[in-house]
């Protein structure tokens, strides 16, 4: 049975509907390559993402326009960023999000292992506000660090 409409059974599905059209969004090349298209549906119109100061790609990244930018920043600073396991917790429009992820820095090759656990926020079937919450900001930004 679908979930009612603005249930939490629908932030879920369109949190897991927007990883899905990331994956094929990465698959098909990614920023500069891939249209990001497919994935502007799942983001508000003003969407907003917080990343910690610290990261390579850290700063506050609003709209469209600015999702189509953190995924370019996000590419410069990762070779391969790869999604393992997720868990949900969902609370209303909020959803926690805790995924382990590994990836490999492009400018020194360091392969990382790693925690994000993020505050999604889910209003009228679009993420309107996303919050990730990095365990090591300083062995990320230390690994993306251009050496040269």
């Amino acid at each position: 049975m679908a979930a009612p409409a603005g249930s939490a059974g629908d932030g879920l599905a369109v949190l897991r509907g927007m990883y899905a059209a990331e994956a094929r969004y990465l698959a098909a090349g990614g920023p500069g390559v891939a249209d990001f298209a497919p994935l502007a549906p799942f983001f508000a119109p003003d969407v907003v993402l917080h990343q910690a100061d610290g990261l390579p790609y850290g700063g506050t990244w609003r709209g469209h326009a600015g999702m189509e930018r953190f995924f370019v920043a996000m590419s410069q600073a990762w070779e391969s960023f790869e999604i393992g396991e997720q868990r949900f917790l969902v609370d209303g429009p909020d959803i926690a999000v805790l995924t382990q992820v590994r990836a490999t820095a492009r400018a020194t090759g360091r392969v990382l292992e790693f925690p994000i656990l993020q505050r999604v926020v889910v209003a009228d079937g679009r993420i309107t506000e996303v919050w990730p919450f990095y365990w090591d900001t300083a062995a990320i930004a230390q690994a993306c660090a251009d050496q040269g």
